[in-house]
């Protein structure tokens, strides 16, 4: 008990440390509690939280691994997983790894949360190609060879096999937004000069006043992906070999034969009749046919569906329980045992048995793939999320939530309170709860306190969804993208706001702090740090890899360099000058 009890103190202090944004000392924290006591998987999750909060990836998910395997039917065990995949650029393992903490617990808000973003994520990367097309073909080494400041990255094996990978797989150029080498070859390849901050703010200070001309602070490429391989050349058609001789068949054969035969006329005589929903013949044909021929289940599974149409379920279940037992001795295609599976779970569904009606339809999937039986599954868990989502509602019991997260965030537990506001939604959703937009906004302050910024930016788009003329979802986000150096969009946000409440002085200075911090970037004020996080956020901005992957928009930013007289037309107009400012405002092009 001893132990236990230091383990618990050492997790206490690690859980405050961690609420704080001292994630260094939470890790150290956790490690001595594991030491203590190995075998706690919450551990093992919280010290995987922390490293990841550090950018410590690799050690999150051997972390998040070590979880699951002490606790395989615990879902925040996968949502940790998911996160080290997400944060090393593995999206396809991050939205397996959320997927099997859904299939623990469907109704997990938070890991379809981040389900969703991976996935979102995933279509992001794919438009990001666009950049990549730059660093296609051979071309690109003799272009980096040629050039006085790239040449040397070419005897630098880390710089080669980094170009390389990013040739092979345009998705891994997140893995290298803050390398400077990579961000000195694009702006090469773009045609325009690359400063980090520290030289921006010395050019800065040289040259006293900021001029017309803008330099490019990019940090991203990648390769576009193979060619697919050709199809296989069709086989060159062979002649005909001549028809073996039928065996002599025994009389016994013989016999079964025409069983068959027999047994497949009222097959045909009761599809024949179910067509026409003429369901008692076709039961007595079905019935026939299963007398004839003892060896064929696809006799008992159709008339199950006779029974089914005729609201028989009990007796469409026993057919189907008939012919998965059978089917295995008689050696039949596991189609044919996955479709009485399937018709299976349809009876169940239909006889609001929804939970076995899961079960059963995983299981036929088990046997064969099916698209529609897929789709069965799929609305069926739907179906009983909903249901017990209704069944779980009582405003009452949210309002008592809710009072109760208000008073953890007063005391500073953050956590207690999240975990409040989400029962509170859960006992209160916006379809029945018409103030389920102050919780939503509660809790994105929770989220910003505990520094899990994506997820306040979440929910406070959720409040503003919900209530478009509430000021504080606007200062809400606004705040949570300041905190995530997206001063462009966090200045939007509360521009937004003041829309909706032009005195609101919350927004009004958040917007002046947005203002100076972009400011502040554009003359080199900033950290060399703060510099790199800022542009490596804009890089993974669908809309920022939009622009820069625009051929026209390449050519302006070339002329803007090297063209004073195109650059003084281009800034006639407004579309170019709207996306320039985007670019300045996010931090990847530099007025000096």
């Amino acid at each position: 008990e001893r132990p236990t009890m230091a383990a618990n103190e050492l997790k206490a202090q690690g859980n405050e440390a961690f609420k704080n944004g001292r994630f260094e000392e939470a890790i150290d924290f956790f490690s001595k509690a594991i030491d203590v006591d190995p075998k706690n998987h919450v551990l093992y999750s919280n010290r995987s939280a922390a490293e990841a909060s550090c950018k410590r990836f690799k050690e999150a998910l051997d972390d998040a691994k070590k979880t699951v395997e002490l606790k395989p039917d615990w879902p925040k065990g996968y949502s940790r997983l998911g996160a080290a995949n997400y944060g090393l650029g593995q999206l396809e393992e991050a939205v397996s790894s959320y997927k099997k903490g859904l299939d623990i617990d469907p109704s997990n808000e938070q890991i379809s949360a981040a389900l969703k973003e991976v996935e979102e994520n995933i279509k992001a990367n794919e438009a990001s190609d666009g950049i990549g097309n730059m660093f296609k073909g051979p071309e690109l080494w003799g272009k980096i060879a040629s050039n006085p400041q790239t040449a040397a990255y070419l005897q630098q094996p880390d710089f080669v096999q980094m170009l390389q990978n990013v040739q092979s797989n345009p998705s891994t150029v997140s893995n290298y937004l803050q390398d400077p080498r990579m961000m000195q070859v694009f702006g090469m390849m773009l045609g325009v000069n690359v400063m980090s901050g520290e030289e921006a703010a010395t050019q800065f200070q040289k040259e006293g006043e900021p001029t017309g001309d803008s330099c490019c602070a990019s940090k991203s490429c990648c390769g576009g992906d193979a060619a697919p391989a050709p199809p296989p050349a069709e086989p060159e058609p062979k002649a005909a070999a001549a028809k073996p001789a039928e065996p002599e068949m025994s009389t016994e054969e013989k016999e079964e034969k025409e069983l068959r035969e027999k047994a497949q006329v009222e097959k045909q005589a009761g599809n024949a009749a179910y067509k026409k929903k003429e369901f008692e013949k076709a039961l007595e044909h079905y019935t026939k046919a299963m007398e004839i021929d003892t060896k064929d289940i696809s006799y008992i599974t159709n008339r199950a569906a006779v029974y089914f149409e005729m609201g028989k379920l009990d007796e469409c279940i026993k057919d189907c329980d008939l012919a998965i037992e059978k089917g295995p001795s008689l050696r039949v295609d596991y189609k044919m045992i996955a479709r009485a599976l399937t018709r299976k779970g349809n009876a169940l569904r239909k006889k609001g048995d929804l939970e076995l009606a899961i079960k059963t339809y995983k299981k036929s999937l088990t046997e064969h793939r099916n698209a529609d039986t897929l789709k069965r599954l799929n609305d069926a868990e739907k179906e009983l999320k909903d249901r017990k989502e209704e069944e779980y509602i009582n405003l009452d019991l949210c309002n008592e939530e809710k009072d109760k997260g208000n008073a953890f965030f007063k005391e500073a537990k953050y956590p207690e309170a999240v975990k409040s506001y989400t029962e509170a939604l859960k006992r209160g959703p916006p379809k029945r709860n018409e103030e389920a937009y102050k919780l939503y906004s509660n809790r994105s302050a929770c989220y910003t306190k505990l520094g899990a910024l994506p997820e306040a930016v979440k929910d406070a788009e959720q409040c503003i969804e919900l209530k478009p003329t509430f000021a504080k979802g606007y200062s809400r986000k606004g705040t949570a993208q300041f905190f995530m150096k997206e001063y462009d969009k966090a200045m939007e946000t509360y521009k937004l706001g003041l829309e909706q409440d032009a005195e609101n002085e919350e927004l009004k200075a958040g917007l002046q702090r947005c203002i100076q911090k972009i400011n502040m970037g554009n003359s080199g004020m900033l950290s060399e740090q703060e510099q790199k996080e800022r542009q490596a956020h804009a890089m993974a901005d669908p809309e920022i890899q939009g622009i820069l992957s625009d051929p026209i928009m390449r050519q302006v930013l070339q002329d803007f360099q090297e063209n004073p007289k195109a650059a003084q037309q281009h800034m006639k107009n407004p579309e170019i000058m709207a996306k320039i400012q985007k670019l300045v405002n996010a931090g990847i092009v530099q007025v000096r």
